[in-house]
């Protein structure tokens, strides 16, 4: 799910990314033993919709030190690196180049966190974390009068009023909620929060998304609500009960346009060699092609899946290709991050650096497609070279029975074409 904009290279983002190089955000001892707890903390941003609440869970063992994880219902996001002193706290995710930074005041974790959006655009937060305190949004809650179990047709509309459909699936046990929204680029992965008398709150934090959900549901069972990412961007939704509700086919949002029959490209690798699908390694492959970034967490889902598939299916003559925009114009910086990315899942299929995380300029670097609609999007090329397939967006994991439906049908699908493959070798 992404919001493209212009280009913008603040100097503090570039000073940000200097900051994030292996050498300086190597976790260090403590010269002294530390007051921080380890345990449950109650995290709490400050966004314009309020109070965004989410989970941090800090452990401290003899073999590996310091460990932390941000916590959303079923998700618990693993922090990259981890420093605690004797009264503050640093949490960096290199991946996403999102960090939190806070001391321990009266025994509170208390600072700013800090998320770089789209084209180095920070968000600063206000940050406050209270120890051993389990709840999410209320610590005292109101009898839950509405059920939000179920599969629900959802409308976002945004300030200027575009409207954009969306499912959403949420499951309640007691005044407790889990659940995502699905829209046709992508799903909002990991949501948890909790009914309150009739409304219902939602949020999640997973080192790029910043999301808090509130609605109230009307006499005729409806909800109605707000939704905040982060510091800017905010949209109205309203949903209805519906167990049929579905979305435009992913299968049918992007094509090759008239007058191409080919996917191409010349893009840098990480080193900044030339790469292109006509190269010797990729002749005769299947070739799954996907457009993403680090910035991206539904990227970050695909390459979850991607990667030890992909070391599981590499001697079949299939190779993967992964077209990275990053927010950065400039190339070291978008190589570093993309080393990050590919460090985090353990990555050996080619990434190439190919833009700037603008659907619009991806576009034009890519003329052959109707459009870039979103990141994740996933090409699978036969082994003659034809584009046969493209799927616009990614159901993730926080999407249950979806995401096992994605798995299967991935599988089955380059199945049929590496048997292809085979069948014309013997022929």
């Amino acid at each position: 799910m992404n919001r493209a904009g212009n280009v913008i290279l603040s100097v503090f983002a570039v000073a940000m990314l200097a900051a994030c190089t292996e050498e300086t955000h190597v976790p260090r001892a403590p010269a002294t033993e530390s007051q921080v707890l380890p345990g449950t903390w109650r995290a709490v941003v400050k966004i314009p919709g309020g109070d965004l609440p989410f989970q941090i869970e800090l452990q401290r063992t003899e073999r590996s030190g310091w460990m932390a994880y941000y916590v959303n219902g079923e998700e618990r996001v693993r922090v990259r690196e981890v420093e605690i002193g004797e009264d503050s706290v640093n949490l960096f995710m290199p991946a996403f180049n999102s960090r939190i930074v806070v001391d321990l005041q009266d025994g509170a974790l208390v600072g700013e966190m800090t998320v770089i959006k789209t084209h180095a655009d920070p968000h600063v937060m206000p940050f406050r974390a209270e120890h051993d305190q389990h709840y999410r949004f209320f610590e005292m809650l109101r009898p839950p009068e509405i059920n939000v179990s179920g599969r629900w047709a959802v409308t976002f509309v945004d300030d200027e009023g575009n409207e954009t459909p969306a499912v959403g699936i949420f499951r309640q046990q007691g005044a407790h909620v889990t659940g995502t929204f699905l829209t046709p680029l992508s799903d909002y992965r990991y949501l948890a929060g909790e009914v309150n008398g009739k409304q219902l709150f939602l949020s999640a934090f997973d080192g790029s998304h910043v999301f808090l959900f509130k609605a109230e549901m009307n006499e005729q069972g409806k909800l109605l609500g707000d939704f905040w990412s982060a510091m800017k961007w905010h949209e109205s939704w309203t949903a209805s009960l519906d167990p049929d509700a579905e979305l435009p086919d992913p299968e049918n949002l992007t094509f090759l346009n008239e007058g191409f029959d080919r996917f191409a490209f010349t893009f840098p690798d990480l080193d900044g060699n030339p790469v292109s699908l006509t190269d010797r390694q990729f002749n005769n492959k299947v070739i799954i092609i996907t457009l993403a970034g680090s910035w991206c967490p539904n990227c970050h889902d695909e390459a979850a899946f991607m990667a030890p598939w992909y070391l599981q299916n590499r001697e079949r003559g299939v190779e993967v290709v992964a077209l990275m925009f990053e927010h950065y114009g400039d190339f070291k910086m978008a190589a570093q991050q993309t080393r990050e990315f590919r460090k985090k899942f353990g990555i050996e299929y080619t990434t190439l650096i190919a833009g700037v995380s603008d659907k619009e300029e991806a576009g034009k670097v890519l003329p052959m497609l109707n459009a870039v609609i979103a990141f994740p999007t996933t090409l699978f090329i036969d082994a003659q070279g034809n584009v046969r397939r493209i799927h616009t967006g990614f159901n993730g994991p926080g999407t249950g029975e979806r995401f096992e439906v994605f798995k299967r049908d991935f599988t089955s699908y380059v199945d049929t074409l590496v048997a292809e493959r085979v069948a014309q070798d013997r022929s």
